[in-house]
């Protein structure tokens, strides 16, 4: 029973990535609206993430590093700042990139390229906020990309949600300097189908087991019903003879 559980748990977790495929494909590409079009004070439709958004307005507040952050077979920090739009609309918190850690250890920040002083137009993939880990942060650091962590580093109301950064532009159409961008985001379906597989397999082979054994305590406790097979007289067993 617990093996066709585990399977169904396996088959459920390859849905979930199908579906997050599904979502990419609708996203991902897709012509970017204003963020204020997914993204309001009142909340963050989870059907809307990975939607691609854009803003114009001037960075107002960061850097905010995020520690232990993957990217490209590397652990790094990730570069927070908060972006103020020029419709009026609340400030939203925008993840411009990565960057390697400082060899010099984990509480020294590393130097990143800033951010644009001036008006500055971004696109950039919605993304919800991660958990609070509700930890004191370190100066200048938080442990996850949380909106409330973030809210309290920086002393500022934010949208509920963040950005992550697509590309930037000037008004001259220049791009600034910013850190690395992030790796697209994982499309792969895993294993997880091959395993819902052979955990439902292994169902049907307890069964095929248990049947096996069942017979043969029966042939166990019943030798007048089920004798024994005459043995097999081999040609050197004669020649021993």
């Amino acid at each position: 029973m617990a093996a066709y559980h585990l399977g169904f748990w396996q088959y459920h977790r390859h849905e979930a990535k199908v579906e997050r495929n599904a979502l990419l494909d609708a996203h991902y590409r897709a012509d970017p609206v204003p963020v204020s079009k997914v993204l309001t004070p009142a909340g963050f439709d989870r059907g809307d993430d990975w939607t691609r958004v854009t803003a114009t307005g001037t960075y107002v507040d960061g850097p905010l590093f995020v520690r232990g952050r993957p990217n490209d077979g590397a652990v790094g920090l990730e570069v927070l700042w908060v972006l103020r739009p020029d419709d009026g609309g609340p400030d939203v918190l925008v993840d411009r990139g990565w960057v390697p850690a400082s060899a010099r250890g984990a509480s020294v920040l590393p130097t990143v390229p800033p951010a644009p002083s001036g008006p500055v137009t971004m696109v950039g993939w919605v993304r919800p906020s991660e958990a609070s880990r509700d930890k004191a942060p370190s100066p200048g650091q938080i442990a996850n990309v949380s909106v409330t962590d973030a809210e309290r580093a920086f002393d500022d109301r934010l949208l509920p949600a963040y950005v992550l950064l697509e590309r930037e532009t000037l008004p001259d159409g220049s791009t600034p300097p910013r850190p690395d961008a992030l790796l697209p985001p994982d499309r792969s379906l895993g294993p997880h189908l091959a395993y819902a597989y052979q955990w439902w397999a292994s169902t049907v082979l307890g069964f095929v087991l248990v049947g096996f054994g069942v017979r043969r305590e029966e042939r166990l406790s019943d030798p007048a019903k089920y004798p024994p097979k005459p043995k097999k007289v081999r040609v050197w067993d004669e020649e021993d003879e």
